[in-house]
């Protein structure tokens, strides 16, 4: 598929909209599996991402992600899986992005199509990894050194927890004010590339993804 585009959002609900959410989350699976524009998506739940346990998780905000034709952003865009969130979600971020780099794999497929194109302006990252269940406890036990090190690092703008199911299932939404800054997080902070040497050394990961985007458009607040 050619001229794909990702679009992430962010919806926060109150109240029963919680309820609602939940059933969202069923009923727009089958939805976006039939969409012919979509290529990829994750329906997404989310977090504080300080210790990647369910007690992170934050029922209150819910997420979506798609890879889909740039020619079928707006309709997708307005269309009932979205306008049926924006009925009871009090708040809407949404980030229209481009893959800049995109390594290792989600559900066993590569979600994003890389372009090679010149781009200094904000950065978003996603990291994304399914932990093999026997190192969960010792992946929990590394998270809140580099989470602290993430929140502290110069250039982040924000960061949030993004997961699949509770357990298991992690990852990181970022927004970076450039690829220096989260460079500089991924390659120079002594407790992230502490955990990156335990990865290597444990293979605590059944499968894994780490991937940069330009931002090209951005609305709503996280």
């Amino acid at each position: 598929m050619d001229n794909l585009i990702t679009v992430i959002y962010f919806w926060e609900v109150q109240g029963f909209g919680a309820a609602r959410a939940f059933t969202r989350m069923a009923l727009d699976r089958a939805a976006l599996r039939k969409d012919p524009a979509i290529s990829f998506f994750k329906l997404l739940g989310t977090g504080k991402g300080e210790t990647f346990t369910p007690k992170d998780a934050n029922p209150r905000r819910w997420g979506l992600l798609v890879t889909l034709r740039e020619e079928d952003l707006e309709n997708f865009d307005h269309g009932t899986v979205t306008n049926s969130w924006r009925k009871f979600a009090v708040s809407e971020y949404r980030a229209v992005l481009k893959p800049i780099s995109s390594h290792g794999a989600w559900s066993m497929r590569e979600p994003f199509i890389v372009e090679q194109f010149a781009w200094d302006g904000p950065i978003a990252a996603i990291t994304r990894a399914r932990i093999k269940w026997r190192f969960n406890r010792t992946f929990w036990r590394a998270v809140p050194s580099v989470t602290s090190s993430l929140h502290s690092s110069p250039g982040l703008r924000h960061a949030i927890g993004i997961g699949e199911a509770p357990i298991g299932l992690q990852g990181t939404f970022s927004i970076w004010n450039s690829a220096s800054d989260l460079r500089n997080f991924a390659y120079k902070g002594a407790a992230h590339t502490a955990a990156i040497q335990q990865t290597e050394k444990l293979g605590w990961y059944a499968e894994e993804l780490f991937a940069r985007f330009a931002i090209i458009e951005e609305s709503g607040s996280l």
